[in-house]
């Protein structure tokens, strides 16, 4: 067959994380180890009984097959409206201002779609969520690093970006709390960020999907709480993570109508809307949020096996520092290796998967990211691993 894929592939790599997958089935099937697996971020804790229980009801219900529409219901955009007033005192019209999506990389993936022509650059995080660089390509447009880096509390520095580079820049992604490097925003930065957009015509996508596991008593703000974000201006939130609801793959975009109205033209031609029964469900678990405020303990479990983790590391003299939010930590290496070389070693002479920084961006060698997807007593168990394997103290 001489047909070739479209180019738009190209653009698109998963290689690193195929690496990983492939050599974690060769140490498994070696029997060498049980491979603990910290790479890929997906909650290991189902959602809470109350939630499942309204799933199972909504199941029941037969006026719930119906094709859903692709906005969401009145319902399930409301409770958002009502949920976002709750927990950030921010306001937006559920008419207009509020999208369902199959959960937020859905969004992601295609608001480029509806803004980026080629030629367009869209300013991108690097160490950054892949989806961001993927949906860039996709759209045809041409990515604009943004280094996020230690030395600015990985913040972007929006002084150094060329005035060529301005002149086209259309979209400009951010994420906070941030995957994967787990840094939280500093007073003062979203300001920036609006003020940044209106001199130079730019839009701001905001990911917020860890809002809600946040550790310590930091409460993660939403961009739209910033004077003038809802004018440049989307967040993209989700309930994978906050309610334990990954799979049911129920999210949303809220903010700027017409930043929002293009993305909702697209979802309405390529598919119908999430499931009626999950959208109850996930109505049940943000009103109960509403309801019960400080009940949701997701975060305290979290919160509980970073310490484990990392004070357990650093007694074996790998220390890192502990992050505020997300389930993840971002982990420099110890000197002497390259990020694939330590987490290939990791994996097989400790039989624990963490992910190569490399894969989230060039700004990520130097880290590993490691996912918090497991309990207590088994982290303690990579503790003990990484600790008889010596690959510390190489």
């Amino acid at each position: 067959m001489h047909v070739q894929p479209s180019r738009r592939l190209a653009g698109l790599s998963s290689a690193i994380f195929t690496e990983m997958n492939q050599r974690k089935r060769a140490v498994e099937a070696s029997g060498t180890f049980e491979v603990i697996d910290l790479g890929i971020g997906s909650p290991d804790q189902p959602p809470s009984p109350f939630i499942m229980e309204a799933l199972t009801q909504a199941v029941r219900n037969p006026d719930n097959y119906g094709y859903p529409t692709s906005e969401g219901s009145l319902r399930f955009r409301e409770t958002v409206a009502s949920w976002y007033f709750h927990r950030f005192h921010v306001e937006v019209d559920p008419d207009h201002e509020v999208l369902s999506l199959m959960g937020s990389q859905d969004g992601l993936a295609h608001l480029a779609q509806g803004w980026i022509d080629p030629g367009d650059v869209v300013l991108v995080p690097d160490p950054g969520y892949p989806i961001y660089f993927a949906s860039v390509n996709l759209a045809g447009g041409e990515i604009y690093p943004l280094p996020l880096r230690a030395e600015n509390g990985f913040l972007p520095d929006f002084t150094n970006i060329p005035a060529d580079i301005l002149e086209r820049a259309k979209l400009m992604v951010l994420n906070y709390p941030n995957n994967p490097v787990s840094a939280t925003v500093q007073e003062g930065f979203f300001e920036k960020v609006v003020r940044f957009a209106r001199e130079n015509d730019i839009l701001v996508a905001h990911d917020m999907a860890y809002s809600e596991m946040a550790f310590d008593g930091y409460r993660p703000p939403s961009f739209l709480e910033t004077p003038g974000a809802k004018e440049v201006g989307v967040e993209f939130n989700s309930l994978s993570k906050s309610f334990n609801m990954a799979g049911c793959r129920v999210g949303y975009i809220v903010g700027n109508a017409q930043i929002i109205r293009p993305l909702a033209i697209i979802k309405s031609n390529i598919d119908y809307g999430i499931f009626l029964a999950i959208q109850e469900a996930a109505i049940a678990a943000m009103e109960h949020d509403i309801l019960h405020p400080g009940q949701n303990r997701i975060a305290q479990v979290y919160q509980e096996r970073r310490d484990v983790l990392l004070d357990g590391l650093a007694a074996i003299g790998w220390k890192i520092d502990k992050p505020k939010a997300t389930m993840f930590v971002w982990a420099p290496i110890p000197d002497g290796w390259t990020s694939e070389n330590f987490a290939f070693t990791l994996l097989e002479k400790a039989g624990v998967v963490v992910i190569p920084g490399n894969a989230f961006g060039q700004e990520g060698e130097g880290y590993v990211r490691i996912a918090l997807v497991k309990p207590v007593d088994v982290l303690k168990e990579v503790i003990e691993r990484i600790k008889k394997s010596g690959i510390i103290s190489r």
